[in-house]
């Protein structure tokens, strides 16, 4: 009898196991005896909205389940790190000697087809470069480029540098010192006039930032599952978003790689894109007096910031830029990001937060004002529900700008020299707001910046020793209202103010409003829930 009892329970474990087994296999492969690839990818993803996804009030987190393994992936059953048996480190000379390849092609373009003087490099300039020393000795100056030029253009060079490591294995903390490597190389060997401090900073740091952000959003649009035209979609948008990654993915083979489950780290991605009429009102408090413009908003908010879970640098970021259409040369408005490095989440009775060390790229260029900072500090979000739909989500910020830049007065639109001062400083940032279950959203945001200048224009000779500081606020509230499905109208006051004090001058002030009127799409990730921006 004891034995029969046995028996019958170990073949019932065995067979209950199997069962098991064929009821929840893992939610994200694709088994290749079922066929049809396409269909079997909807389904996943079907499930995976249905299983894995915030529930109807806005902004929870899915339910536990004991079918995930929450070392490996997170609440909505999404990997927590890129899988190495297919993301394998290569070894350290082969992204090193792609960063010495960007810095080639880079300077034989500027040289044959733009002509550009600097990039004139011969083994006499190498001797004379290689001779300045470290940056913060005699042989390197702060240079007299346009703005444009130090804040923008250097940061996405260095995003480039650092996913020749990223995309090769690398991770986030492994992949910054070839942004550094990089920058440096191209003053000492790429350029042929003294190499320039505010290169080197620029590049290496917002390079850094900007390349994680390009990483994580291209490994949101990869897909190595996806056969057909989805396939091909997905690979030139991924390229496009980061072309390093995008080319050695095709010499690595992984363009035309078929795995039968996900294979890269995504989160949860929230999407806002408005556009409309943007009204500039120069020095003036006076509603729409000024120069219509058309604009373009975009606003990527990544991950949960709200989900119990340890945290690499990256794993929460939000990503805004603006463009300006009939507006001059600036059409570049501004493109701010802040993302976590070091994280932890706490609840408080209802309250739910994230808190810890993060990393800052601020840049406006605007025709009234132009500022730039490179930051780090600490950062506080909060989500707060009001009610069973409503929530209150507030970000509180406040960070050393060791590195950044900032004009004294009204800039002009076609100066070709530096009409801004190199500075460093302080900086803070309010954002809230709440959204009225599916009707409507209201927000508040509040930007403050304390900036002290340590070094001059061309044009201010007559300045010297007196740099002066600048403390410039922005005041941001906004409105949208919903019409139907993922489409609102909305409408932003923004107030700017910009003191300059001075010794032995008198204080300048400048004030300016602008308003935006537009529609905006809000494409919400279906599994993450809530209105959040």
């Amino acid at each position: 009898m004891k034995t029969t009892t046995i028996i019958f329970f170990l073949a019932l474990t065995f067979f209950s196991t199997r069962l098991f087994a064929q009821i929840h296999p893992d939610a994200d492969t694709i088994v290749p005896s079922k066929g049809n690839i396409e269909q079997q990818l909807k389904d996943i993803r079907k499930r995976q909205i249905l299983l894995y996804s915030d529930s109807a009030v806005a902004g929870n987190l899915p339910k536990k389940s004991h079918h995930i393994d929450s070392t490996k992936k997170n609440r909505y059953n999404d990997l927590l790190d890129d899988d190495p048996e297919y993301n394998k480190k290569l070894p350290w000379w082969k992204p090193a000697l792609q960063v010495v390849a960007l810095n080639a092609i880079l300077n034989i373009v500027d040289r044959t087809v733009f002509n550009l003087q600097f990039a004139k490099v011969d083994f006499s300039t190498w001797k004379r470069t290689t001779s300045a020393g470290f940056p913060w000795g005699s042989g390197w100056e702060w240079d007299q480029d346009r703005f444009g030029n130090n804040f923008l253009s250097h940061p996405m060079t260095g995003c480039f540098y650092f996913n020749t490591a990223r995309s090769n294995g690398y991770n986030y903390w492994q992949s910054a010192p070839y942004v550094l490597a990089g920058s440096y190389m191209w003053k000492i060997f790429g350029e042929n006039g003294k190499p320039e401090r505010e290169d080197l900073i620029n590049t290496t740091f917002d390079g850094i930032a900007l390349g994680e952000i390009m990483y994580r959003l291209s490994s949101n649009i990869l897909d190595d599952r996806s056969i057909g035209a989805e396939r091909v979609f997905r690979e030139i948008f991924a390229g496009l978003v980061d072309p390093v990654r995008g080319v050695n993915r095709l010499f690595q083979g992984k363009s035309f790689r078929r795995t039968n489950k996900e294979v890269y780290q995504t989160e949860p991605l929230n999407i806002t894109f408005y556009a409309g009429i943007h009204s500039v009102n120069n020095q003036s408090l006076k509603l729409f007096s000024g120069q219509n413009v058309y604009m373009m908003n975009l606003q990527l908010d990544y991950g949960n910031p709200f989900e119990v879970r340890p945290r690499k640098p990256f794993d929460v970021f939000r990503f805004r830029t603006e463009f300006n259409f009939g507006e001059g040369r600036k059409i570049v408005d501004n493109v701010t990001g802040y993302g976590n490095l070091f994280a932890k989440n706490a609840t408080v009775g209802k309250i739910e937060m994230l808190y810890g060390l993060f990393h800052y790229y601020d840049y406006f260029d605007t025709k009234i004002f132009e500022l730039a900072t490179t930051s780090f500090g600490g950062g506080l979000l909060t989500k707060i529900p009001l009610s069973k739909k409503t929530n209150l989500y507030t970000n509180i910020h406040l960070a050393v700008a060791p590195f950044g830049g900032a004009s004294v007065g009204p800039v002009s639109d076609t100066a070709q020299y530096r009409d801004y001062r190199f500075a460093y400083g302080l900086q803070g940032k309010i954002e809230t707001g709440v959204n009225v279950g599916k009707y409507a959203t209201l927000s508040f945001w509040y930007y403050w910046y304390l900036m002290h200048a340590f070094d001059n224009t061309g044009n201010d000779e007559k300045r010297v020793g007196t740099l002066g500081t600048n403390v410039i606020q922005m005041i941001k509230p906004r409105i949208t209202v919903h019409l139907f499905r993922d489409l609102s109208f909305g409408m932003e006051h923004d107030v700017y103010f910009n003191n300059h004090s001075q010794r032995s001058f008198a204080t300048e002030r400048f004030v300016h409003s602008e308003q935006r009127i537009f529609l905006m799409f809000y494409w919400e990730d279906p599994q993450r829930k809530g209105h959040y921006n």
